[in-house]
């Protein structure tokens, strides 16, 4: 059995084009050609969980006839996707919890987020690692680790390299936050 570092495991998954868009996402989008305009008003995907669509309906008896459809919709959905659903599951127990419009709802960006370090060890396909062995794999990762702490600040408590966008939050690093709110 050969063992792939993270490094490289990430390394393949950030090449390939089907992580780049959420299936969700992808859903939400080809939703109303898929059922319909007419359908479209009646139901709104919810999320995606092991390869399920839930989708929620305005109504049980809505819920009742889509089910007869799900292969039908499975199809046309499967289609579209790069990752295949394997059922549909329709109910109306979501329908009322989505309270903001469609409008307002923003997709928050990984670089927005406080523990972002940034893009600068971006890899290449030339540049993915392959280890001998797995002393030769911790090696590089603790090679790229420090490499991405270089430039980091240091948290006040606990002296760890900490990313800029957490000591602006919450003055600490994220570990050292979560043990001040406990």
């Amino acid at each position: 059995m050969s063992l792939k570092s993270i490094h490289n495991i990430l390394g393949i998954l950030e090449i390939q084009e089907r992580w780049q868009e959420p299936p969700l996402q992808r859903v939400l989008k080809c939703w109303h050609e898929v059922v319909g305009k007419t359908l479209a008003k009646h139901t709104k995907p919810v999320w995606i969980q092991r390869d399920v669509l839930q989708v929620a309906t305005s109504s049980a008896a809505m819920s009742q006839n889509l089910t007869f459809e799900r292969q039908r919709l499975l199809e046309k959905l499967n289609q579209r996707l790069a990752i295949p659903l394997t059922d549909i599951h329709f109910s109306t127990a979501n329908w009322y919890k989505s309270s903001l419009p469609k409008e307002n709802i923003t997709i928050a960006l990984p670089s927005e987020h406080p523990s972002y370090v940034g893009e600068k060890l971006k890899r290449s396909r030339s540049q993915i690692f392959v280890a001998k062995d797995i002393n030769e794999a911790y090696d590089k990762w603790a090679e790229i680790v420090k490499a991405r702490s270089h430039d980091l600040s240091l948290c006040p408590q606990c002296q760890c390299p900490t990313p800029p966008g957490e000591l602006q939050r919450w003055g600490v690093c994220s570990f050292c936050a979560a043990k001040q709110m406990r």
